[in-house]
């Protein structure tokens, strides 16, 4: 098979797995919470399902990078796929037995995988030029349109399907979605440059010491944690405020459907007014649904904060993920991806666990709201002075 053929598979494999592997995490999101208030021992704990999620993706960053330095990123993306098969079915058992523990580690399982799907953007680069990088990563997360509507509607179809054990058979079906994923990857060949052994290319703090690199993670840590913290107090905030459950997880659907329909133009705004510009729009679109938040809590109030949170996520995450491969050669780029990550993803989680301990006070939505505003807002002014002063430095690159 000739090589575009197989970049075009590659990047054909990486969409329908991004579908169906991103599928899983907005079932885990919308309905973690509402578990935790039925199954958790305590008021603070509610939250815990979903930060495990994430605490779960955090700590198989680095060992996902690793793996995949060392044999290549199929293997590592099939296992992922089966430990998100078993997520599911432990996650059902869970609310089948009525056992907070055994749910909460079927959704940590399901973070294993999320390390994975995360990663998927970072396939992509390795699989096209240089000039089709951005496009490329915007192409493969145009697969979680499809992952916008099927996950959402799975809570609304499923959460009913075992009767008296609400949410069990939502679970069940991220399980058939993470059996759909596995059969998309098999197609995957691993590019040459991810075969190669984990410890090629410059150490990592010489590639830290490029001035585009921690300016770039930090935007992703806040895009990514800001989201997070907003996301998984949302469903909790709407079913308190008076909304339903199905009202809940529309709104994560139209969040998710937000996060991911940008990614059809990202690339191409990135290529005309460059990476920076489209993550400081996103920031600021994070703001402004942090602002939306605290104007109400009506349910077209909460549907439009996370309608401009998941295009906020858009914009700032694949422009500072675009800044962040732009840092490394391909070759360093799993030790880099796995650092860059697990750096999110432990904000992510940090966050995830902190909105459980703020929505069990009255002022908890609120407080989240002014939060993120603050956090993107500050990390905005800093990307802003970072732009300007190499624009000082280097006329040629504005």
């Amino acid at each position: 098979m000739t090589k575009p053929l197989i970049l075009q598979r590659n990047v054909l494999a990486l969409t329908s797995a991004q579908a169906f592997g991103a599928a899983g995490p907005p079932i885990v999101i919308s309905l973690g919470g509402l578990v935790g208030q039925v199954l958790a021992p305590y008021k603070a704990l509610t939250t815990l399902p979903v930060s495990l999620y994430t605490i779960g993706l955090a700590l198989a960053t680095i060992p996902v990078s690793r793996g995949i330095g060392r044999f290549g990123r199929r293997p590592v993306y099939l296992l992922g796929a089966f430990l998100a098969i078993f997520a599911g079915i432990t996650a059902a058992y869970g609310i089948l037995a009525g056992s907070f523990a055994v749910f909460c580690i079927g959704t940590v399982m399901a973070g294993l995988n999320g390390a994975c799907v995360q990663t998927y953007r970072f396939a992509a680069v390795d699989s096209v030029p240089v000039s089709h990088r951005a496009s490329a990563i915007s192409l493969v997360m145009t697969g979680g349109l499809v992952a916008a509507i099927i996950g959402p509607q799975a809570v609304i179809w499923t959460r009913d399907l075992l009767p008296g054990f609400t949410f069990a058979g939502s679970f069940l079906t991220q399980s058939v979605f993470a059996v759909l994923s596995l059969v998309a990857i098999l197609p995957l060949h691993s590019p040459p440059a991810a075969t190669k052994t984990a410890s090629g290319g410059r150490p990592l703090m010489e590639i830290a010491r490029n001035p585009k690199f921690v300016p770039a993670v930090v935007t992703g840590m806040v895009t990514y944690g800001t989201m997070g913290f907003l996301m998984t107090a949302a469903p909790i905030a709407m079913t308190g405020c008076g909304h339903t459950v199905g009202e809940a997880a529309l709104g994560i659907q139209w969040h998710v459907l937000s996060m991911f329909a940008p990614s059809l133009i990202t690339g191409l705004l990135i290529s005309k007014f460059g990476e920076t510009p489209i993550a400081l729009t996103g920031l600021a679109l994070i703001v402004l649904s942090a602002v939306m938040a605290m104007v109400g809590t009506s349910l077209v109030a909460f549907w439009i904060c996370l309608v401009l949170l998941g295009i906020g996520w858009n914009f700032g995450f694949v422009g500072a993920t675009s800044m962040v491969a732009g840092c490394c050669d391909p070759i360093e780029r799993p030790r880099v991806q796995g650092l860059n990550d697990f750096l999110v993803f432990g904000t992510t989680a940090s966050g995830s666990l902190l909105a459980g301990s703020f929505m069990g006070t009255d002022w908890g939505w609120s407080t989240i709201a002014w939060t993120a505003a603050a956090l993107a807002a500050a990390t905005g002014i800093g990307l802003s002075c970072v732009m300007y002063r190499s624009r000082i430095a280097d006329p040629a690159s504005a």
